[in-house]
């Protein structure tokens, strides 16, 4: 988030940190964006994973031991030389595979052991009694570990348009295929454990995920409508971007119809994120789906209307689902400090933080791409871009606080009884 509101500071003073080359703003938003999947989001689902593997296999990940050399990997080998190398000058222009090939080699490395300390309690009992949230954390590790090596390694090696088809495809994977079935999986178990009550149709459950895993891998070519990849590839993606639109609206619907009497804002604090959260991804994935369409990718491609929907997918969705899971395996873990007024607090900063940023994204995104319509010279839609850049730059201040409110509740506060974690 620092280096966010770095950047986010830089469009409204370019000359800030001019003289300083590891403060350029490419090398920053690199930081930005790798700190946002793999820094914070990858290190909540994996938390999360230690609390609902065991519970969903009723049996202990494979071992203590290899969870530490996981952790170590992950923010030492990873995150850390990750960060040095991109401010350093040393990366990948490659969209989400910012980090350069010799942090890549750990990512896959990392990525395996977690396959290893999660998944075979799912295999020994068989596969037809694991439930969706089962699903979702199988296919996201084994899709990853075979994606993220296709979207880090294979661009480099494959000139032009090629290379771009590729990386494209690697940009809503990393979303598709990661973030987003890790997400869900938080969703689908959070729901009933709160509430007590199973989700509404474990049918609709499982043709969501297997939709899900059919069709992400098809639209990432929607990047790059009206470039020279062939259209065929473009109208496939194009096809597949509706149709998974149309998957979303079932997901939700039936995570909705779970969450009948919750509320919107429910009591527990776990689950109001989470219900924030399915909310959230039912707007931005309509939204994608939109951006997808000719007519709306030509006016709205290249906009901060685009960033604002980035934005919404994992400071959104992504993040609330991701808070929602560390709160509720926190609050049932034995001894733990938790101080539920901050975690509250957390949530609402995070929420108006979200609202306020993508809110302003999208109308700045629209006022830009009627000044582009127009003819108007560059230069003026900088200048209309400049009071929504200023709010932007506000609103990271109350996410930034949303997520120092959040570490807060989990580290202070009075010891609390452990629950029943199922």
């Amino acid at each position: 988030m620092t280096f966010g509101l770095v950047a986010a500071w830089q469009l409204i003073a370019p000359d800030l940190g001019r003289d300083v080359a590891w403060l350029g703003w490419g090398r920053v938003r690199y930081a930005h964006t790798q700190g946002i999947m793999l820094g914070w989001l990858a290190n909540a689902f994996f938390a999360f994973l230690y609390h609902a593997v065991p519970i969903l296999t009723g049996r202990p990940v494979t071992s203590a031991r290899l969870g530490v050399w996981i952790f170590a990997l992950w923010n030492f080998a990873v995150m850390l030389p990750g960060w040095v190398l991109v401010l350093a000058g040393v990366s990948q222009p490659l969209e989400w595979a910012e980090f350069p090939l010799v942090v890549d080699v750990v990512v896959v490395a990392a990525l395996a052991l977690a396959a290893v300390q999660f998944l075979p309690g799912f295999f020994r009992r068989g596969v037809e009694t694991l439930y969706v949230s089962s699903w979702y954390i199988v296919g996201g590790l084994v899709f990853t570990l075979l994606s993220y090596p296709m979207g880090n390694l294979v661009p480099e090696f494959l000139p032009g348009a090629a290379g771009a088809a590729i990386s494209g495809l690697w940009i809503h994977d990393a979303v598709g295929l990661f973030v987003t079935p890790m997400a869900l999986a938080i969703i689908y178990f959070v729901i009933p454990a709160a509430t007590g009550r199973p989700i509404f149709s474990h049918f609709l459950s499982m043709l969501g995920f297997w939709l899900l895993f059919f069709l992400y891998p098809l639209n990432g070519t929607h990047h790059y409508i009206f470039s020279v990849i062939p259209m065929s590839a473009q109208f496939t993606a194009i096809t597949a971007s509706a149709l998974l639109g149309v998957t979303v609206i079932l997901v939700v619907g039936n995570l909705l119809l779970s969450l009948h009497g919750a509320g919107v804002f429910p009591r527990d604090v776990g689950l109001r994120f989470v219900v924030m959260s399915t909310i959230f991804y039912l707007i931005v994935s309509v939204q994608g789906t939109l951006q997808a369409f000719m007519a709306v990718n030509q006016v709205v491609h290249f906009t901060d209307w685009v960033i604002g929907h980035s934005h919404l997918a994992m400071l959104g969705f992504a993040t609330f689902a991701g808070a929602g899971g560390l709160v509720h395996a926190w609050e049932r873990t034995p001894g733990v400090r938790f101080n539920a007024p901050s975690v509250t607090r957390a949530y609402w900063w995070l929420l108006a933080g979200v609202l306020l940023m993508v809110t302003d994204l999208t109308v700045a995104g629209l006022v830009q791409a009627q000044q582009w319509q127009s003819g108007a010279p560059w230069v003026d839609s900088v200048s209309a871009s400049r009071p929504y850049w200023i709010v932007r730059s506000a609103s990271g201040i109350l996410v930034l606080g949303g997520f120092i409110y959040l570490l807060t509740g989990l580290l202070s506060g009075p010891r609390v009884e452990p629950r029943n974690p199922q």
